[in-house]
């Protein structure tokens, strides 16, 4: 769908997308495939030249964040180091970016990667190696905890133990984050965000962000549930904003776990139809958490299930017409570049 870019001058900072190639992989998954699956075949190679494309479609974007999606992990290396590849390659892509000769967007501007924190005390050399592979750009961990006692609303990809952050082992590798000045990326599903406020109040001066307005699920055996679960969901997210160490994405939302659109992938629904499904999950969240805390996400390319790139930043503008421009400036920039420690990008005054 094409639509005419809304405030196109407005700077922003895409805090959360992905790179990888998953053509390797799509055979593992024999027909019929997860829905999820379906999802990622028509975007399984996507790097560098696909997201570029992406953010060239008329919004003014200015940086991004690289969130861990188990890509281009090193081969040959132990479990534990084997994600240092990923780094190194999005570090990679982040220079490339760099170089001016694809525009002035600076990609990959920061990067979360993985680290398995359920190797305790054993973390601290894999999180020293991430931080060596791009010593400017590395900023965090993403460990996502993703878990349903329904298999079918993840899919195959996704094998969280329940309760993982909770963990005392977890914990205990989670601590390292903050002796090593990183932050930490939480996916989890609705249910879950208790999960994340225990987490939150055990270690109040951790920098954490809850990705994905904390998934809200209308998929599988959530099918329809959307609506008997949203007071639920809002009661947990304004506990969650209660603890100050904590951050929202603002996206996600057209993810096919949300089923806000329940088809697609990218089916052509327009950035009207999409503001006016998104708009009870991101006003409670900017009411909850406010402008400095909150952050506009792509979530790109997973949420091509249910917009186009220029499409999905449309819906947002139209969900912040009413807001001041500092609002915006924190909504689309500013809370992003403080959260990641990329300040540098924010255009000065």
């Amino acid at each position: 769908m094409t639509e005419e870019i809304l405030e196109p001058e407005l700077a922003i900072i895409d805090p959360h997308h992905h790179l990888w190639d998953l053509r390797p992989l799509l055979p593992m998954f024999p027909e019929p495939r997860h829905r999820f699956i379906e999802t990622i075949v028509p975007v399984a190679h996507y790097t560098f030249d696909q997201f570029l494309a992406d953010v060239q479609t008329g919004h003014n974007i200015i940086g991004t964040v690289f969130m861990e999606c188990g890509a281009f992990y090193r081969a040959g290396a132990s479990e534990a180091m084997k994600v240092v590849g990923e780094v190194e390659y999005v570090n990679g892509v982040a220079a490339q970016a760099g170089s001016g000769l694809y525009g002035n967007a600076q990609l990959c501007a920061g990067i979360i990667g993985h680290a398995d924190l359920m190797l305790g005390d054993g973390v601290a050399p894999v999180l020293e190696a991430l931080k060596a592979a791009a010593p400017e750009r590395f900023k965090g961990i993403r460990h996502q905890g993703a878990w349903d006692a329904d298999p079918e609303v993840l899919g195959p990809p996704f094998h969280a133990p329940e309760g993982l952050y909770r963990d005392s082992t977890f914990r205990e590798g989670f601590a390292h984050l903050a002796k090593q000045g990183l932050s930490f990326d939480a996916w989890i599903l609705e249910p879950q965000i208790p999960d994340v406020i225990d987490l939150a109040k055990a270690f109040p001066d951790m920098p954490i962000c809850l990705d994905h307005c904390g998934t809200p699920l209308g998929n599988a055996s959530y099918e329809g549930k959307l609506h008997e679960r949203f007071d639920i969901w809002r009661e947990n997210i304004q506990a969650l904003a209660k603890c100050e160490n904590v951050s929202v994405k603002l996206g996600g939302l057209a993810m096919h776990n949300c089923a806000l659109p329940e088809e697609g992938p990218a089916a052509g629904v327009g950035s009207e139809t999409l503001a006016a499904l998104w708009r009870p999950y991101i006003q409670t969240c900017i009411e909850a958490f406010g402008p400095e805390r909150a952050m506009f996400e792509s979530n790109y390319p997973v949420d091509r299930w249910g917009a186009t790139y220029p499409v999905l930043w449309n819906a947002f503008k139209r969900l912040t017409q009413g807001a001041s421009d500092d609002e915006k400036h924190a909504l689309y920039a500013r809370t992003a570049a403080r959260f990641y420690g990329i300040e540098h990008l924010l255009p000065q005054a």
